[in-house]
């Protein structure tokens, strides 16, 4: 497997402009007006989509064992095994198979961008910022079994690009629940994560991994406010931090989506972030995998009849979503799966 790269490449920034881009869950980050325009948007939606009902619950079966809340953190590796590389940068996908790879660039450039594609999907390619700190980081991979062309990408000047180092890789997942049972550079935590110890001590004692996720969920609506100043400011490129999205309580849509997923998959529960359009609002939301249905459902059943939307972040502003307003997910368009 060669490296298909040239230097002499370039592409201009219409190409790698899929970066995601949070600022206010809904505004562009650009034209002043509609950053506040979608300010505006956000808040109304966060006013209107609650209700005044109790907290919901998962009917557990209190004479079931407990589930095992033993923290399961898997840990990304560059083995070196498979590699290709070119002009400072290098790609290790020597762990292909659980869905991920690792990135690393090493030269003299400060603008980095990742792209993967499963070129058989037809899907949007995923288009990643790459710190360029020698370090390597890791890259979800989360469109399913295929031919995925990975491309790293050096800034030449203004909105072009050069490919640095490019080739194709097929991936035929272990375990199709890999990639989303993991860290990765937008859900990024380790063992020694706060947010692990916590998602540990809130689900002591639950009886399944929806009771489990319930807890989770729960806790970080009660605990995280939307923070209006930090999503008229965000830049692009903005990663979240999730141990400071815990410990600040506080956070934008992305904040909040991370901080949930990485919680619930240091429990074992697959999860998805996902972005997308929430109406018009540029947003991140999750999924949560239920053994009992057998797919990843973007609804969860809490309690009787009434389903909520996994949305950390509309849902935070009250008690449980009004389902005329996120319940059934009519509005929720999703792009991107991480």
């Amino acid at each position: 497997m060669g490296v298909s790269g040239k230097k002499s490449n370039i592409v201009c920034s219409a190409l790698l402009a899929l970066t995601v881009l949070m600022a206010s869950c809904g505004g562009d980050g650009g034209d002043a007006g509609a950053a506040s325009a979608a300010m505006d948007s956000i808040k109304d939606t966060i006013e209107t989509a609650v209700g005044d009902g109790p907290h919901a619950t998962v009917a557990d079966d209190d004479s079931a064992p407990d589930r095992d809340n033993t923290p399961k953190v898997l840990v990304n590796e560059a083995t070196g095994e498979k590699t290709f590389d070119g002009d400072g940068a290098t790609v290790d996908y020597s762990n292909v198979d659980q869905g991920y790879v690792m990135v690393k660039y090493e030269g003299g450039n400060s603008n980095i961008k990742v792209q993967t594609t499963n070129t058989g999907a037809g899907d949007e390619p995923y288009t990643y910022d790459l710190n360029p700190n020698g370090e390597y980081q890791a890259l979800p991979l989360t469109q399913g079994d295929g031919e995925y062309d990975v491309a790293v990408y050096t800034n030449i000047e203004g909105d072009k690009y050069a490919v640095a180092a490019q080739d194709t890789v097929s991936m035929e997942l272990d375990d199709e629940f890999s990639p989303f049972l993991r860290p990765s550079q937008y859900v990024d935590y380790t063992a020694d994560s706060q947010c692990v110890a916590k998602a540990a001590e809130l689900t002591q004692g639950t009886k399944s991994d929806m009771g489990a996720a319930e807890q989770i969920y729960l806790y970080v609506i009660d605990n995280v406010t939307y923070d209006y100043d930090k999503a008229s400011s965000v830049q692009s490129g903005y990663l979240p931090v999730v141990d400071e999205t815990l410990a600040s309580g506080k956070g934008i849509c992305f904040d909040f989506a991370a901080l949930t997923t990485a919680m619930l998959r240091s429990q074992g529960i697959p999860s998805k972030l996902i972005i997308g359009y929430a109406g018009t609002a540029y947003h991140a939301w999750i999924s949560i995998y239920s053994k009992e249905t057998g797919e990843f459902a973007a609804i969860i059943e809490f309690k009787g009849d009434k389903y909520n939307l996994a949305d950390p972040t509309f849902t935070a502003a009250g008690d449980n979503a009004d389902p005329n307003v996120v319940g059934d997910g009519d509005e929720y368009q999703p792009i991107y799966y991480y």
